[in-house]
């Protein structure tokens, strides 16, 4: 790494960074950060869609992989509809097809770890790109099944960085006033993504070889993400963090940052590009980013602090039990004498909708609320649901209509805080530094997290029985009401510098 002797030009920020010394000049340079004194950031709301689209379409691409997978297993088990002649699997070969991509998102988190501060977001989400192009290429065409599950684990490559860039990008690129709500749109995304997949699943699950076009239908979108996000500027944070570390010119960095930030906000942004990338400068200087991290120092101080918090709630968002709950949707609808829930597709289709109604609310309200409140509210409800699911399976069997409104409230308390809220949080919490790793860890958490849940649900419910199991994960959901209410700070309306200077 390159001293700051090696760069003339780098004693312009360390001059009025910290170990300087303090000066007037520098304190009324602070002041804006740790006063809260900072005016509002200009911004065309037409400028800010397409850098939120683009890196989002990862998000899309991997909630229709959740949903036409669903589909396609059945598809590709069907004597009459799958086409191929290996169409007679066993429960661990459909194990491998479901969670290949589970798998291959495992890797992808631990590949961003070493690559993430190298490559920066912008060129990250374009390789996640190419990798959900080519996974779904191959999943589609695949001549057997061997070939077919390394489609599906180069997808989950895909999703592994898609889903690590993403948030990071939209953070580092969003004015403060709509970052919540951006980010909270993400997980909107996601889920419309499921709900694409499980409706195109839905129309070509009794058409010859529909499997095939499940995925391969995928294709279009991933092309578009990587066109949009070669077309994006990389972000100017990574930019400026590059220049105070001393990868690259400082001067060209500092100028490429100023042209990103007028093409990130548009014409609104007026002649202050310049003043506000001089500031972040000033105040990345001040937080002490001007080395990079190192392993040890990840679980030091400040750093520690941020990994507890953004780790801890995606694994809380996991191990309450929401692969669990949705699991049971098609069980409790049908048990409530609903005619459709004997078709898993169309429960699905109608729980995507609900997620997507309830996420829609959380955006609108994000940053009027906070990321508090909501988590605080909706994990509160989940605990209710989870207690009356559990009443329900040992001691209410005879009263159906209370599993549905208890499956319906957990879904909806879940998209106004864990859904949203837990993918937000982990984007605004890590400092600049360890922004790229520290989030990587995030990822493989919840992933990790993810597939323990799934894979421990059928032993755990033959173990235990399934009323126990909910109340379980009732308990689980009251510790991190607990998590939330003593741990996790607010970050509504601060710039991620001062969320790094204040909350950290």
């Amino acid at each position: 790494m390159a001293s700051g002797s090696s760069d003339p030009e780098r004693p312009t920020i360390s001059s009025n960074g910290k170990r300087s010394g303090p000066s007037d000049d520098i304190n009324g340079a602070q002041e804006p950060l740790l006063n809260g004194n900072r005016p509002s950031e200009n911004y065309s709301t037409t400028a800010a869609i397409l850098p939120f689209f683009f890196p989002a379409l990862g998000g899309l691409l991997y909630g229709y992989d959740i949903g036409a997978t669903s589909c396609a297993t059945i598809s590709i088990e069907s004597a009459t509809y799958s086409g191929v002649s290996w169409y007679d699997l066993s429960s661990v070969e459909i194990g491998l097809i479901t969670s290949g991509s589970l798998y291959g998102a495992l890797i992808g988190s631990v590949l961003a770890f070493n690559i993430a501060d190298f490559l920066g977001r912008r060129r990250e989400l374009i390789l996640a790109a190419l990798l959900y192009l080519v996974g779904a290429l191959v999943t589609g065409l695949a001549p057997d099944l061997a070939v077919m599950i390394i489609g599906r684990f180069i997808f989950g490559i895909g999703i592994g960085l898609a889903m690590h860039a993403a948030p990071m990008y939209i953070a580092e690129t969003a004015p403060s006033q709509i970052r919540g709500r951006l980010i909270s749109l993400k997980e909107f995304f996601i889920v419309f993504g499921m709900v694409l997949g499980y409706t195109v699943g839905y129309f070509l699950v009794e058409v010859i070889s529909g499997w095939r076009y499940m995925y391969i239908a995928s294709s279009p979108l991933s092309v578009i993400m990587g066109i949009g996000m070669w077309w994006l500027p990389a972000s100017p944070r990574w930019l400026l963090l590059r220049a105070i570390q001393g990868k690259g010119n400082l001067e060209e960095l500092k100028q490429t940052a100023i042209r990103s930030l007028y093409r990130l906000r548009g014409r609104a942004l007026g002649g202050s590009a310049s003043q506000q990338v001089d500031e972040i400068l000033v105040e990345l200087s001040y937080v002490g980013e001007e080395k990079e991290i190192t392993f040890q120092e990840i679980f030091r101080g400040k750093y520690l602090k941020a990994l507890v918090i953004g780790t801890g709630l995606v694994l809380f968002q996991q191990i309450t039990g929401q692969p669990s709950v949705l699991y049971y949707a098609a069980t409790i609808l049908q048990s409530a004498g609903f005619s459709a829930a004997s078709d898993a597709t169309r429960v699905s289709i109608y729980l995507g909708i609900l997620k997507l109604i309830m996420t829609g609310v959380a955006v609108l309200v994000i940053d009027k609320v906070g990321r508090r409140p909501l988590l605080l509210g909706g994990v509160s409800g989940m605990i209710i649901s989870l207690v009356l699911l559990g009443s329900y399976y040992d001691f209410l069997d005879d009263v159906p209509a209370l599993a549905v409104v208890a499956l319906l409230l957990y879904v909806g308390c879940y998209q106004l805080s864990f859904g949203p809220i837990g993918w937000l949080m982990i984007s605004e919490i890590f400092p600049l530094r360890l922004r790229g790793r520290g989030l990587s860890i995030a990822v493989l958490v919840n992933f990790g997290a993810n597939a323990l849940v799934t894979f421990a649900f059928s032993p755990l419910k033959a173990l235990m029985g399934a009323g126990n199991v909910f109340f379980m994960f009732g308990g689980i959901a009251v510790l991190s009401l607990l998590f939330i209410f003593f741990v996790v700070p607010e970050t509504k309306g601060l710039s991620l510098e001062e969320i790094e200077a204040k909350c950290l």
